[in-house]
């Protein structure tokens, strides 16, 4: 076997020492000479942290604490891994639903125990190759240069590397879509599927035609996929999108239903089916999913202070209010100086006295959620904000109430998912359409102002619609819509106009500004490339 490992950094997670010690040994034998270890999660990201690690080899049941799956979760986020780095989860138990929570977090390889030298030496053999021929489009990407990481792309699929031809094509198609090219992107797929069929080539197409609005076909092709590959998880994930999409909630419950009952190690699926159940009013389904979500949250990355009020608000819609209470004491304990889970917990104390008959107790806490609110500003989530202005509605404060709405409103008016989302809240307490006019009037008024800012630049007024944008923006911090059309026309300019560096920042911080807010990043992918090219061009000019 060729010396692969040597100079390589590797790090062994597994809470057994005997178990370590089988590995280390089996690593000397591939000629391994620079071996860390580590015996839970904790220590594992706290590893990754301070080195970065060519080879991650990761137990999947690493005791109390976090999981392998956790651990690869975490460290993505944290951005602890680099593009070379490979991530190898192993496991003991074979079960379908560990196999496919484990497979769920894309590491480069799964590897059932016991395994030997020689059949570890395949995948970290197979592995490394293709991370070190991939590693110039990878580095591009990871730069945000998508039009560069297309030709590396371009480039590698001319020389003809057939060991990594079908991956190199999977990254081409995705970049396509990312950038627009959405007919590219279409046609790599489809010839893909025409050698072989491979469940993400069918998955990629439906996702083309979702990201082009065309939400039917989307959702044939999604459901076509799962009848040939029913364990294929994402799947599911995208035709609940779709499902969402068409505000069709009791078809988006049933279909991430069957991937929690396939996977129900998932905590964001199981978030979202929980969230859904609660809104169609299927409080069984919706009670379990929010206590599934919460267990799996406590060494998760995606804990949050949300899942326990939620068990909790369903506890005081079913008329719990002592489990209700306790479960907020939970949350306390969890997110101690946790402002965001202090505001969650204190509005939802007004309902619960307030349904008590402690009308002063509801009151005193009304108060403090408004100022903590105050104090927070945008930090506060939307869905909070959404709760405060229904519990002010119901304590009869109607100005605090419309002043929150008027907000949401003009931030995510073109959110058409959160507008269904606030008409069900109003709806819920007898308050039918009673926003209704504000949001087709801000609907309008948006239109007009885009229709104006475009207008003047046309003329040649760029500053004058830059000054019309940024005043939207500062109104409006978080309507996506405002800001992807600001950084538009700043990009227009630059191309038309020449490249200048004050510009070129203000496009940079609106870049950021939109994933910040949640701009989605195949409506982004393209306007990033424009960016990249510009600032490419600042650059050698420079130089």
């Amino acid at each position: 076997m060729k010396p692969i490992l040597v100079g390589k950094s590797i790090l062994i997670v597994e809470d057994y020492p005997a178990m370590r010690n089988a590995i280390r040994n089996m690593l000397y034998t591939l000629d391994a000479d620079n071996i860390s270890e580590a015996d839970n999660g904790l220590n594992a990201l706290v590893a990754m942290s301070r080195t970065n690690f060519d080879i991650v080899l990761c137990d999947y049941n690493l005791g109390t604490g976090k999981n392998g799956q956790q651990v690869l979760e975490e460290a993505r986020i944290q951005k602890l891994l680099s593009p070379n780095c490979v991530f190898v989860i192993l496991s003991g138990e074979q079960s379908t639903s560990m196999v496919l929570g484990a497979m769920d977090s894309k590491p480069d390889e799964y590897l059932a125990k016991p395994f030997n030298a020689q059949q570890l030496f395949v995948r970290l053999e197979r592995n490394l190759t293709r991370k070190a021929l991939l590693q110039s489009v990878e580095k591009e990407i990871e730069r945000g240069h998508l039009a560069q990481a297309i030709q590396q792309c371009d480039k590698l699929l001319a020389e003809n590397h057939k060991k990594i031809r079908t991956h190199l094509l999977k990254i081409r198609a995705e970049l396509a879509a990312l950038v627009g090219d959405f007919e590219a992107g279409k046609r790599i797929y489809s010839e893909i599927l025409h050698e072989r069929d491979l469940p993400w080539a069918r998955l990629g197409l439906g996702i083309i035609e979702f990201q082009q609005g065309n939400f039917s076909q989307a959702g044939q092709q999604f459901e076509d996929l799962l009848r040939v590959h029913p364990m294929f998880l994402e799947g599911y994930d995208w035709l609940s999108k779709v499902y969402e999409a068409e505000d069709k909630l009791k078809e988006v419950q049933d279909i991430i239903n069957q991937a929690v009952d396939l996977s129900p190690q998932s905590i964001l699926r199981q978030k979202k089916l929980a969230e859904t159940a609660d809104k169609i009013g299927n409080v069984d389904v919706a009670e379990k999913a929010y206590k599934a979500a919460v267990s799996l949250g406590k060494y998760s990355i995606y804990k949050s202070s949300s899942d326990f009020t939620n068990l909790a608000k369903l506890y005081s819609k079913t008329r719990s209010p002592e489990k209700a209470l306790e479960t907020l004491s939970n949350m306390r304990q969890e997110f101690r100086n946790d402002p965001v889970a202090e505001l969650r917990a204190v509005t939802l104390e007004t309902e619960l006295h307030k349904n008590a008959g402690n009308d002063e107790q509801a009151s005193a806490c009304l108060q403090k959620a408004l100022a903590l609110n105050r104090q927070l500003g945008s930090k506060t989530p939307k869905d909070l904000q959404l709760d405060i202005a229904k519990t002010c509605f119901l304590q009869n404060q109607h100005e605090d109430a419309e002043a929150i709405m008027g907000s949401l409103i003009k931030n995510h008016i073109d959110d058409e998912q959160f507008l269904n989302d606030l008409r069900r809240m109003q709806s819920g307490i007898g308050m039918d359409n009673h926003s209704e006019e504000l949001i087709q009037k801000t609907k309008r008024a948006l239109v007009a102002t885009n229709n104006q800012g475009v207008t003047l630049y046309k003329q040649g007024k760029f500053s004058e619609a830059m000054a019309l944008f940024e005043k939207a923006i500062a109104s409006m911090p978080e309507n996506q819509t405002i800001v992807i059309n600001t950084l538009k026309i700043i990009l227009h300019d630059l191309k038309a106009s020449g490249i200048d560096e004050e510009k070129l920042v203000r496009a940079q911080a609106l870049l950021k500004k939109a994933r910040q807010i949640g701009v989605d990043r195949h409506k982004l992918g393209i306007l990033q490339m424009e960016f990249s090219n510009l600032l490419r061009q600042y650059n050698e000019a420079k130089s």
